[in-house]
């Protein structure tokens, strides 16, 4: 779910995003082993409902459901949607009419400068199928991704703070 809040102390407008995760114990699994299987449900305010787990590449099979989406994939997607979505914007209002846009984004997990595991790097590979009359020269082309990437909410938010409240 999503809601506008105004902070009167800042005049400012901000935007909260929410999600209902749900994961419960199957029956007959003992849980303090670490015999259990990850796999639960993301639920989004329009109705969506996505199959999450683990990787598989962290916990491994049957524990992990390799069908559902893990949380890794996910930041990935998130980048990518979040960069495709300005770069259609932006193209539009350059006068560029986009006809496709394919990409095939990556994420690179490993160590970093604090020595913690985290997704190091994401990679977009856009490919961008211009029609009509106005084509952008390569120059424009690499300015609206370089645009984009500015404008990103995700990949401005990489280093945000996660808070974690117990309720």
């Amino acid at each position: 779910m999503h809601t506008l809040a105004t902070t009167a102390a800042a005049m400012t407008t901000t935007h909260v995003y929410t999600a209902q995760l749900q994961w419960q114990r199957a029956e007959g699994e003992a849980f303090t082993d670490q015999r259990y299987h990850r796999r639960h449900e993301w639920r989004f305010d329009g109705g969506a409902v996505v199959a999450g787990s683990s990787s598989p590449l962290s916990v491994r099979l049957p524990f992990s459901d390799p069908a559902a989406v893990d949380p890794e994939e996910a930041l990935v997607a998130a980048a990518s949607s979040c960069h495709l979505l300005w770069f259609l914007s932006l193209a539009a209002q350059a006068g560029f009419r986009v006809d496709a846009y394919d990409d095939a984004p990556e994420g690179l997990m490993g160590p970093d400068e604090r020595g913690r595991t985290a997704i190091t790097r994401i990679t977009l590979r856009p490919a961008v199928r211009f029609g009509g009359a106005a084509q952008p020269t390569p120059e424009q082309l690499a300015q609206l991704h370089h645009d984009a990437h500015e404008a990103c909410f995700i990949a401005n938010s990489l280093r945000s703070e996660v808070v974690c409240e117990p309720r």
